[in-house]
């Protein structure tokens, strides 16, 4: 990892992924934080009491949203409530000229001059001689846009007054057409600020996209999410020194993990950006530690964690959504597409209707599992400790009220037999408390699969053609049975799995984005246009690292257009091309090629006579903080010196332990091997266990184990 000059020789870096059961932390040169403050006052319902300020006529438009019915063979469907708390029409209106299926609209369209001075009016269908007595302005998407109704400013002022005197200090604001033509609603901001509002989501500003209605969401979404991220980052703050939040050269840098697997500054970070902000590390974590650029071999990455597992898929690019459903609310930003599902090692373990089941409820850090001594639920990682895959000797002792002692597997076996009871009264045959144990795990195993099933065959990706990198505390002792189930034969797991989400921070690049709406069909008469306004945004985002202190060697550029058949509301975000770093050779950017392969892949088909329609044009900037991590493990194995590892005489063993394997059973003398004690290029060879300070690895039957620098590489074989 090469220096950052920015920084002084003194300082010391911190990376630092607060979870929902632990933080992880990992030390470097700056201070760098993923939080899942805001995604928990989603869930939690906990964010920021805000009023929402919409078009008059529309008051009710988020509240009936899209009118999509996930659940609708419920008996009994319960809508999430709005998250703002009242809302305030505004007298102001604007429409746009022509329509959208016009196929003379480039005829009939408004023309306006370079300065945006109307040339010739609009003489299509629904044409009006009245038009001339309305301001017609050319929108930033390049639509006519007819201003109907400016509000009224005194009115306005009057109004949010009234909102500031009943204790609202955050408004939302999303008026229609406002991707365009964005002057109502500035004019809004800065009266706003004026009455002395503290945060202001302007939608037109957070993401000028189509859509009111995820617009208009996501613009609630952040200032109920914001001003309870900042509440947290000022305590954050408090226990530095001032000159730590006002930055420079003599000073650390503090950045922060957004959503989309990028680093913002404090001025750029927002709830909004922050929903995926503590999985997204570990995103960056493997895809940057894991991918081989030979073999191009795709990678799922499984994070099992306290509370949750995420799952995610990398082939070479971040896979990214630009609108997402959280705690039923539908927010329009990019975010990495990672799978959630509420299976971890502290998912609770229960008998319910003749059914094993392992969450959704969690035992969370506190009580945690029956095993940490505080009277905990029965949890997946009961069922561990009693299996033999975690090993008190080898844990550490913060357990119980003085939280000085070690796991109790006595506590976890009492409360796995009171199930196993009721377990054993509904069937025919006895299970024993290893097979009850079993069985839950296998459950766990099961629902941890399922999202990654979602990620790949779903998308027509064939599930055993992929690697597996498992992380997260708990991954290692899940990875191989779940690999097993899905075909996988290959497994990476990184010697800093259990906290690699905070070690992805420190290898996370800055990322910046403009965003500009668009309303241009694909052709070759608007090619040169299209290329015009992506110099334009390339260059502002450009400047805008180079003054964070990147040169231009050490910025790569990505630029997108948001493609969509006419006629069809399913738009897909395009990278036209090669990324483009300092090198000003020539980049061949075919969107249409990239279109038609990426519609075909998703959907199966092509509307080869209908014309492409672009909703919007984007530039992605990257500063890139390191140069090279060296060899990839492919790369490293393909010279690597192996020496098997003898289970029975090796004195590399560190001892022996009780097991329980599937099919099997127990096994009273299973290896246990510590991970710092093995060389470079030894072999262990299934069943086996291989733990370290912060982490257990289950080796299965069958598997075998090839210790690398920075990964155990595991390949299934059959028992």
């Amino acid at each position: 990892m090469s220096p950052r000059n920015s920084l002084p020789d003194r300082s010391i870096r911190i990376c630092a992924d607060r979870g929902g059961t632990f933080c992880d932390v990992h030390a470097k040169d700056y201070i760098r934080l993923s939080t899942t403050v805001a995604t928990n006052a989603l869930l939690e319902r906990k964010g920021r009491k805000h009023a929402l300020l919409i078009t008059k006529g529309f008051k009710d438009l988020l509240l009936i949203g899209n009118q999509s019915r996930p659940r609708i063979f419920d008996l009994k469907i319960r809508r999430p409530p709005p998250l703002y708390s009242a809302v305030l029409e505004v007298d102001e209106r604007v429409t746009l000229l022509g329509y959208t299926s016009d196929p003379a609209a480039a005829d009939h369209a408004v023309q306006f001059d370079e300065n945006g001075k109307v040339i010739r009016s609009y003489s299509g269908p629904g044409w009006d001689q009245e038009e001339e007595d309305y301001e017609i302005v050319q929108g930033l998407s390049g639509e006519a846009v007819k201003i109907l109704k400016k509000p009224d400013e005194s009115t306005l002022r009057a109004d949010l007054q009234k909102l500031y005197d009943s204790g609202y200090r955050s408004i939302a604001v999303c008026f229609v057409h406002s991707y365009t033509f964005s002057t109502h609603e500035l004019l809004i901001g800065s009266i706003a600020k004026d009455v002395g509002f503290e945060h202001i989501s302007l939608s037109s500003q957070l993401l000028p996209m189509i859509k009111m209605v995820p617009r208009g969401v996501s613009s609630t979404a952040d200032a109920y999410l914001t001003p309870i991220l900042r509440q947290y980052l000022d305590g954050f703050f408090s226990g530095f020194d001032d000159q730590l939040r006002i930055g420079g050269v003599e000073t650390a840098r503090v950045e922060f993990m957004a959503s989309d697997g990028g680093l913002l500054d404090l001025d750029n970070f927002s709830g909004l950006k922050s929903i995926l902000s503590g999985p997204a590390g570990g995103v960056v974590g493997y895809a940057l530690t894991s991918w081989d650029e030979e073999s191009k071999t795709p990678i799922i990455g499984l994070d099992v964690g306290g509370t949750s597992t995420d799952v995610s898929r990398f082939d070479g690019r971040y896979e990214k959504v630009y609108e997402t459903t959280t705690a039923g609310i539908s927010i329009q930003s990019p975010q990495l597409d990672i799978n959630t599902v509420a299976a971890g090692g502290g998912s609770c373990l229960d008998f319910r209707n003749g059914l094993f089941t392992a969450g959704p409820e969690s035992a969370g850090a506190e009580p945690g599992p029956a095993c940490y001594r505080k009277g905990g639920p029965l949890a997946v990682t009961d069922a561990n400790l009693i299996l033999g895959r975690l090993i008190p000797d080898y844990f550490p002792k913060i357990f119980g009220k003085s939280e000085k002692e070690p796991l109790d597997i006595d506590a976890s076996k009492k409360a796995l037999e009171e199930v196993a009871k009721e377990i054993n009264t509904s069937f025919d045959r006895q299970m024993s408390l290893d097979e009850v144990a079993y069985g839950f795990i296998k459950v766990a195993n099961e629902t941890m699969c399922r999202p990654i099933r979602s990620l790949t065959e779903a998308k027509g990706f064939a599930t055993s053609r992929h690697i597996l990198a498992s992380f997260g505390g708990a991954g290692g002792q899940h990875a191989c049975e779940i690999a097993q189930l899905l075909g996988i034969k290959t497994i990476l797991i990184h010697r800093y799995s259990s906290i690699l989400s905070a070690y992805g921070l420190a290898l996370a690049d800055r990322a910046l984005e403009r965003q500009e709406p668009s309303s241009a069909v694909y052709s070759n008469s608007t090619i040169p246009q299209l290329r015009e306004r992506l110099d334009s945004l390339s260059k502002s985002v450009k400047e805008s690292l180079e003054r964070q202190g990147f040169k231009p060697n050490r910025i790569i550029l990505e630029r997108y257009l948001n493609m969509r058949w006419e006629g069809t509301d399913t738009a897909i975000m395009i990278l036209g091309g090669a990324p483009r770093g300092d090198d000003t050779s020539e980049v061949v950017e075919d969107f249409e090629d990239a279109f038609k392969k990426e519609y075909k892949h998703q959907f199966g088909f092509l509307l080869e006579d209908k014309p492409i329609v672009i909703d919007d044009i984007k530039v992605r900037g990257i500063g890139k903080t390191f140069d090279t991590l060296g060899p990839s493990v492919f790369e490293e194995l393909k010279t690597l010196s192996r020496t098997a590892v003898d289970s029975q005489t090796s004195s590399k063993k560190e001892a022996t332990y009780s097991v329980y394997f599937d099919k099997i059973g127990r096994l009273d003398d299973t290896p246990i091997f510590q991970l710092p004690s093995l060389e470079i290029g030894d072999v262990i060879k299934g069943p086996a266990v291989i733990l370290d300070d912060t982490q257990t690895i289950v080796v299965i039957p069958g598997a075998e184990a090839v210790v690398t620098s920075h990964h155990l590489f595991i390949t299934l074989h059959d028992a």
